[in-house]
């Protein structure tokens, strides 16, 4: 499920500053990068299955890996795991509604946030 109507993809800001907002709000920054892409990933484990809300960037100066990237951020996802397959991001999927309002709070908080500090 793709969150399109947030604003986050229209904001470029620092990696160091995207990478500490994110972490304000649980999204991780693990092994989902290289030199010019990256995700933040969270990961919500209920009843129904393992989800993880995705808010997926790209370097458009400067380079991940050395911390001193500018990042375009791009429209965060929704999907849900599937073992042993991964992530899906189907447009088929069924996601509790708990589960998205929750997903457009955190999201709208990290845009808030990330807007005062956009380049």
């Amino acid at each position: 499920m793709k969150f399109e109507n947030v604003g986050l993809e229209n904001l470029r800001i620092d990696f160091n500053r995207l990478n500490y907002i994110c972490n304000t709000h649980k999204l991780v920054h693990a092994g989902q990068w290289d030199y010019e892409r990256v995700t933040f990933d969270r990961r919500f484990d209920l009843k129904e299955g393992t989800y993880y809300l995705r808010v997926f960037g790209y370097a458009v100066e400067g380079d991940i890996g050395a911390s001193d990237a500018v990042i375009q951020l791009m429209t965060p996802q929704l999907g849900k795991y599937y073992y042993p397959h991964g992530v899906e991001y189907g447009e088929d999927e069924v996601f509790p509604s708990s589960l998205i309002e929750t997903c457009e709070k955190i999201l709208v908080e990290i845009k808030n946030e990330a807007e005062q500090f956009t380049l």
